[in-house]
């Protein structure tokens, strides 16, 4: 029998792709984010042409920047980058606030081959060894916030875990899926989910960066005499997480809103508004002429300038550029 989620106190129509939905859980002291992307995504992996393993982990990284990066309060930017030793060697995602996303990645295309007919394309063949940056970009005049932790082979969940409880110290469960999926005689789109929780014991502080809506006093004095590890209300809420499988995280026939109803219901799950998430890339012919202007000598220019052009382009979305040399020398 469908469920209708008006039984359930959720007075809006479900939400489409492209969004972000904020929730808390009352009775589990935990707060967090469902985050779909549907056409925002696509646009973005096939804008690139990536090999499909390539597409898939930037795709991963994409969902994890709308996670985090949604929760700012600021106009600013979040930034998703790894730097690796493995085939794929650097993935990096923008956020720029609100809803901007954008990405783009740097690969071996023979040793990625090589590894998709190996059957070797899991995180820990593609990436290899390095690190994982998060960065919190306020503007030119606020100070840059950066958190980095290694990624040896466990992916962007554990990455994203390890970072909350080195950065933050706010235990948190991360769960993504990407996958493509094609709708009878259209072609293959890509589409991802992801779900972030995190426990909020009473009497902890706010943490620095994330500032989710929800964050109420979760009184509870039985829980404040227990550790974070000895939690039932954590152990319950990362419970309800573990039985997330892939496929139902990217059906596009399940909105966050069912998804979170069918997990966590029981929990006093509180929905708050969906926010909309689009591709959307900060380049522009003005931003690229002035660092052409500032960065570069004329003689550097010269040299850059191919048939009397210079061409610049947009590693991100792809989008190129034409200047010529003498359209930065002083007018006479």
């Amino acid at each position: 029998m469908a469920i209708s989620l008006g039984d359930y106190g959720l007075d809006r129509p479900e939400s489409g792709d492209d969004v972000v939905v904020p929730f808390t859980l009352d009775a589990l002291q935990c707060r967090g984010r469902a985050v779909r992307l549907g056409p925002a995504l696509d646009t973005i992996l096939t804008r690139h042409n990536y090999p499909e393993p390539v597409s898939r982990l930037v795709g991963e990284a994409i969902v994890l920047a709308a996670l985090i990066g949604s929760s700012l309060k600021f106009e600013g930017r979040f930034i998703v980058q790894t730097q690796t030793d493995g085939p794929i060697s650097l993935i990096v995602v923008d956020y720029d606030a609100p809803g901007g996303l954008r990405a783009c990645a740097q690969f071996d295309a023979d040793a990625v081959e090589a590894a998709r007919v190996a059957g070797k394309t899991s995180v820990t063949d593609l990436l290899g060894k390095g690190h994982l940056a998060m960065t919190v970009d306020q503007g030119q005049h606020m100070e840059r916030y950066q958190g980095i932790v290694a990624l040896e082979g466990d992916g962007f969940e554990a990455a994203a875990r390890h970072y909350f409880m080195q950065s933050e110290q706010i235990p948190t469960e991360v769960r993504l899926a990407v996958a493509q999926h094609s709708a009878r005689g259209d072609r293959t789109r890509w589409r991802a989910e992801g779900v972030l929780i995190q426990y909020l014991p009473s009497g902890d502080e706010k943490p620095p960066v994330l500032d989710l809506p929800g964050d109420g006093d979760f009184s509870n004095p039985e829980t404040n005499e227990q550790s974070t590890a000895d939690s039932e209300n954590w152990i319950e809420a990362k419970s309800l997480m573990s039985t997330l499988g892939d496929a139902e995280l990217v059906d596009p026939d399940v909105s966050p809103e069912r998804l979170l109803f069918r997990l966590f219901h029981e929990g006093q799950l509180r929905l708050f508004s969906p926010e909309p998430m689009e591709e959307r890339c900060g380049c522009s012919a003005e931003r690229i002429e002035d660092m052409l202007l500032n960065s570069f000598t004329s003689e550097e220019r010269e040299e850059m300038a191919v048939d009397g052009e210079i061409e610049v382009t947009c590693e991100f979305c792809s989008t190129s550029y034409h200047f010529t040399p003498g359209q930065f020398e002083p007018k006479n």
